[in-house]
């Protein structure tokens, strides 16, 4: 249990240094924007009286240091301050499309994740047949495809023949039957852009361990090729496979741009794209920020409990 504790204490020390770091090169990227940030709030009629006013009112005559350690303290506080285009608090802003974000994330999640574990095993289990092939071959369509480009042939397929909606509208009053109903799409488009990565290590992690001399032992006894897959191989080949899959879910949720914009999906990668065009450079900062979090949190899970599955790991640590 020490060892356990001190390997978390040690991967969660890790991670805080990787979003102070993150939190830099956001701030850095965003300082680094051509334009005045005043300028482009008030537009060019803005007299210079105005601009100082602004300018004042931004923090934006403070060295960057200050600028950057106010941010960042605010951020930690839950507090991102004001949205530059409408005033509105930032944090009421993300607030209403977290949810809705961490939704569509969940919903792939639950559509992809046993899918590739069924996918990967059967293909594991007639490794060279026909269904491997075509599994193999499936799988490296879905990963050459961008995403966009998946949303549309769904949109061609199942939209214009009026199956589903193109467009998500969600508000507060949309009932769970009809959030799933609207937002399979989107669901469906990430579902086929992650499953094939997951389905492809589960199918390898597996064939690796097939040589191994407990399988062979199994095999030996009369088991079963379905109940080697499922009692041997597969818990043997739990490490890679969480990791891929906690990989694969923190792309669920911080990939989803593509997917909200092609979709009007009301999350945050909808709200993030919008910002960008409005020049609101604080709630850019803000939704990077949690997707960066989002990101790095999950990536320590994956490491956890690839460690955690795997004796060898944790006396390697």
């Amino acid at each position: 249990m020490h060892a356990v504790l001190k390997m978390i204490a040690q991967r969660l020390a890790l991670g805080a240094l990787t979003l102070i770091v993150v939190s830099i090169v956001i701030f850095s990227a965003t300082e680094l924007l051509p334009g005045d940030l005043a300028s482009a709030i008030l537009g060019q009629a803005a007299t210079p009286e105005t601009l100082a006013a602004m300018r004042a009112q931004l923090g934006l005559n403070d060295p960057a240091p200050v600028r950057y350690w106010a941010w960042l303290t605010g951020a930690i506080q839950g507090d991102f301050g004001v949205s530059l285009a409408t005033r509105r608090p930032i944090a009421d802003m993300i607030d209403a499309r977290l949810g809705n974000t961490l939704f569509l994330a969940l919903y792939a999640a639950a559509l992809a994740v046993p899918l590739a574990l069924v996918l990967g095993v059967l293909a594991a289990l007639w490794r060279n047949s026909i269904f491997d092939r075509m599994a193999n071959a499936g799988a490296l369509s879905a990963i050459s495809f961008p995403e966009f480009f998946v949303a549309y042939i769904l949109v061609l397929w199942l939209a214009q023949s009026g199956y589903f909606p193109s467009m998500v509208r969600l508000t507060p009053a949309t009932s769970f039957g009809d959030k799933l109903y609207m937002s399979f799409l989107p669901a469906l488009t990430l579902t086929l852009v992650v499953t094939a990565h997951m389905m492809r290590m589960t199918r390898a992690a597996i064939i690796n361990l097939m040589a191994q001399p407990f399988i062979e032992m199994a095999r030996l006894k009369g088991a079963s090729p379905l109940r080697i897959v499922l009692r041997h191989a597969l818990p043997n080949a739990l490490a890679p496979i969480i990791n891929v899959i906690a990989l694969n879910l923190a792309y669920l949720i911080t990939g989803v741009v593509v997917v909200e914009v092609v979709f009007v999906y009301p999350g945050l990668g909808q709200l993030m794209v919008d910002s960008v065009a409005k020049r609101d450079i604080a709630v850019v900062q803000a939704i990077a920020l949690i997707f960066a979090s989002a990101y790095v949190l999950l990536n320590l899970t994956a490491d956890v409990l690839s460690t955690l599955t795997n004796p060898r790991l944790m006396k390697r640590g």
